[in-house]
This record gives C-alpha cells, structure tokens and sequence, in this order.
C-alpha cells in the first residue's frame, strides 16, 4: 500500500482505522522518501538552466543574422566575442539573480520576475563595461539579441512549467503534506490545497489537537496521525516532505519555534499558513517591529495612478477591440437576426462599481423575454443556489449556443468598458437580486468595477460553487494589480477555447 492509497482508504472509509496500512507502509516509506521523491528537482532545475543556455545561443544567432546578415559584413571582432560569450553570461545572469533557487520555481510570478530582472542587469552590465573599456559591440545586434533571448526565456520558463503540470496531473512530481491545526481550518486548507492540484501538494493526513491515537481516525477523509505534539516524531516516521501549519492557540510563537527546531533534522519544508488566507503577493511584507518580525498588511491600491492606468488601459484597448472585431461583431449581428425573432442586443441592467445599477449589452441568445421564464424553470436550476443557470436551457437560441460557448456573447460589452461602467478584468457583473442575497463580504467586490472577464472566469464560471464565487470574487478586490490583470487576461484565452463552464 502506498502513502497516497492509504490516504483513498481514508476517503473511502472515513470511520474505518487506517492503522494498519500506515503499520505496513512505514518500512517501505523510509527506502523511498523525501530524498528520493525529491530526486526530480535536481534534473528540472538543470534542464531549465540548459534550456536558458539554448535560449541565448539562438537569440544570440538571430541577432547576428539581423545586423550583420548571412554575410558577416562590418562585423567586428568584438561582437564575434559577444556572440559567442552570451550563452555563458545569460546563465551567469540568472544564477546572480537567483532564477534557478527552488523556492521561486515551479508556481508564481516571482519565477518570472527574476528572469527579467537578470536581464535587465545584464544588458546594464554589458552597456556599462563596453562604454568603460570602448569595446566596440554593435549596438543593433545587442538591442536585438538581448530582448529576444529574454522572451524566448520566458517562452521556455511557461513551458516548462506546463509540463511539470501535466506531470503533477499523472500524479508524479508531488509533495506528500501534513496538515496542522485544528479541525475546521485543516478542511478549508485541504479543499484548497485539492482546488490548486497544479502547485504540487498531496495531502497525506493530518495532526489536530484532539491527541487521537495515531491512524486510529479519519477525519474529512484525512487519516489523523496524531496529537499537535507529535507534528516532528509523523514527519521522521512518514519521510513526509512538507508541514503546513494553520494558526491556532496551542501553536502560539514558542511552540512554533521549538517544532521549526524539531525539522531542522528533517528534510521536511515548515510553511506556515497565515490567518488572513485571501492576501497574498506585494500586499504582504515582514517588517520588524519593536524586534519581532512582524506580517505588515498594505491597503488594497483602488485609487490613485495605478487606478487611472488601469481605466486608460481599458478604454484604449476596448476602442480598438471594437475596430479590429467589427466584422465579426456585425457577422453576429446578422447571424443572430436572421435565425431567431427578436432585437440582435439583449440589454440589462446590472450593479457596477460603489453599487451604482448601469445597463449591459450583449449579443442576445436566448428567446425573447427570456427572463421571465425563470420562475418556471427555477426548479430544475444548475446554479449555485443564487446564480440561476442550466446547463441544458430551452431558451437558448441555436446561434446562442454557439456564442455562449466561446463566449462570443460577451463581446459587445467592450461598449460598457468604453463609457466606463465596466472594465476588461473585474468580478462578474450581478444582478440586483443576487445583491439583494448577498452577505458582508461579497459587498468587497463593488470596490471596482465588474469585468468582461476575471478571476471567476478562469477558474471554472458557472461549475463555481457561491463559496468559491465568493472567495474568487473577495481575492481579486484583495489582490489587484496591473499584472494581476494580465494574468487573468492571458488565462482567459485558454479558459474561452476550453469553454468549461460555459452554459
């Protein structure tokens, strides 16, 4: 039996003891530990440092064909030794920006940061050296070669990163995990944990404070390995690789110390789960404060410059969408007049930002008044218990389905973002009467305005259950930034081809 099946037993029979198969699994888990399922971060971080290496040997290529053609006219000596050094340098690079350290691979921006960091002060470093020495470096093949071997690098990163997905989604690549804490806080970080299967996490059991024999129980289908004070002997008999710890009294700073002390013997990793979950990113900085490190929150930045990029940002780019998409919005158009009776636009009024209501337009895919037909389709709803949906719905229109599937409906919203109701990336825009259910903290999201897409969008739409509505919907207000945009803008590309969600 293996430490992942011993886990499914537990699901499984959730009241059966799971102590004997852990009795049976503990001597075959110490042949087979966390050293060894470690082994493939040693070969991912090699292959990407080789991948690097390739990516600055074509950059490097193309820049020279660019500036000096097939040819090699006017080349100088010193750009042949550019050329052939840039390999070396670009590595060099990003082990000085520490772009090849575990911790910032795998999952995150900060992977991504680093590299462009590293290139930025590479392309310092070569200017400034060529201009101190008066090495004569052709401008045209260094402003070629160095912007390229950064995206090609990128290109690679994301990837790269995608096959480890695919990889985690075979159920290779992962980390066995502890849960710590109290029972109602390991259920909401497991579901979590299951949610974002990408980062790598299986979790294998868990330790509460109710001191049961260890294996003995199950709880949320986790087997309970033991008591808070037996968090260090379940890692060194189990080989587990990572503890999350969730706050609780008992675990207060001592206690805490003396367990990060305790697995320093092992190789397992401590992370430690902060109370305030939905935070997370450049809003979170340790700061000391009268000698202690200390988790310093900053407000969320809904004013000021970064809002007006934000509007110029959508109002430029929703005017040209318009233009470059005309032809097909007036195919639409036509499509959608000449196959069902009725206007081409379905208009409707929604709440906006500071829950001020505004009318949104969209290409129209159901029957006329459709939505006065949903009291007698109420019963059979496939929602979450406030969103009314079906999957199967009699009202859509044949042409409907289709723009509902690629979401092509959507696209006359850009006329909302143009006069500023909505933006390009935002929480979905409600209904007064889903306002009229919700609770204190849903009431976050008309901080900003709603998105013709967003965070809900990319994680799932209509499939979302209204817990997970929202928590998405309370994490983008938490957490916005220009490159939490562009995040979800690039995802949504994915997310309209799949069409998951989408009914």
């Amino acid at each position: 039996m293996s430490l992942l099946a011993v886990r499914d037993q537990a699901v499984q029979h959730p009241t059966r003891s799971v102590d004997a198969g852990w009795s049976r699994f503990a001597g075959r888990l110490r042949g087979d530990g966390t050293v060894a399922r470690r082994a493939w971060r040693r070969t991912y971080v090699r292959r990407a440092l080789v991948l690097d290496a390739a990516s600055a040997v074509l950059a490097a290529a193309v820049g020279y064909l660019v500036r000096f053609g097939p040819n090699g006219s006017e080349v100088t000596y010193a750009s042949i030794g550019f050329a052939l050094a840039l390999p070396m340098a670009w590595v060099l690079a990003m082990l000085v920006g520490r772009a090849y350290e575990e911790r910032f691979l795998w999952v995150g921006p900060e992977e991504f940061r680093r590299v462009f960091d590293a290139a930025v002060l590479l392309l310092a470093a070569v200017a400034t050296v060529s201009w101190g020495l008066s090495i004569d470096v052709a401008r045209g093949f260094v402003v070629v070669a160095l912007p390229l071997a950064t995206v090609l690098t990128l290109i690679v990163r994301v990837v790269h990163r995608q096959w480890l997905r695919l990889q985690r989604g075979r159920g290779r690549h992962l980390q066995t995990t502890l849960l710590v804490g109290h029972r109602s806080g390991v259920a909401a970080l497991d579901e979590q944990i299951d949610r974002e299967a990408h980062h790598g996490l299986k979790v294998v059991g868990c330790c509460l404070p109710t001191g049961s024999a260890r294996g003995a129980d199950a709880f949320n289908g986790l087997p309970v390995l033991g008591g808070l004070d037996q968090v260090a002997a379940v890692v060194r008999e189990y080989q587990v690789d990572t503890v999350a710890v969730l706050p609780c009294p008992e675990l207060d700073g001592a206690a805490l110390r003396r367990l990060g002390w305790d697995l320093e013997d092992t190789p397992a990793e401590l992370l430690l789960a902060p109370a305030v979950t939905e935070i997370v990113g450049p809003r979170v900085r340790i700061r000391p404060v009268s000698g202690l490190p200390l988790l310093h929150v900053e407000r969320p930045e809904l004013r000021g410059v970064r809002r007006l990029t934000k509007e110029a940002f959508d109002r430029t780019s929703a005017a040209l969408g318009l233009l470059l998409l005309l032809p097909l919005l007036l195919a639409v158009a036509v499509a959608v007049s000449v196959t069902s009776r009725g206007p081409v636009f379905f208009r409707q009024e929604r709440v906006g930002r500071d829950g001020v209501p505004f009318r949104m337009v969209k290409f129209r895919s159901m029957v006329v008044d459709a939505d006065r037909m949903v009291d007698a389709l109420a019963a059979g709803t496939d929602g979450n218990g406030v969103l009314f949906k079906k999957k199967v719905d009699p009202r859509v229109t044949r042409v409907g389905r289709v723009l509902r599937r690629y979401s092509i409906d959507e696209l006359p919203q850009l006329i909302n973002v143009l006069r500023g109701d909505m933006s390009l990336v935002g929480p979905r825009p409600p209904l007064a009467k889903e306002v009229e259910q919700y609770g204190v903290d849903m009431h976050r999201r008309f901080l900003v305005k709603p998105g013709l897409t967003g965070l809900w969008q990319v994680s799932g739409r209509s499939d979302l259950s209204w817990d997970d509505s929202v928590r998405i919907d309370v994490r983008y207000v938490e957490n916005w930034s220009l490159a939490f945009d562009a995040m979800i803008l690039w995802k949504t590309v994915g997310a309209v081809l799949r069409g998951s969600g989408a009914y």
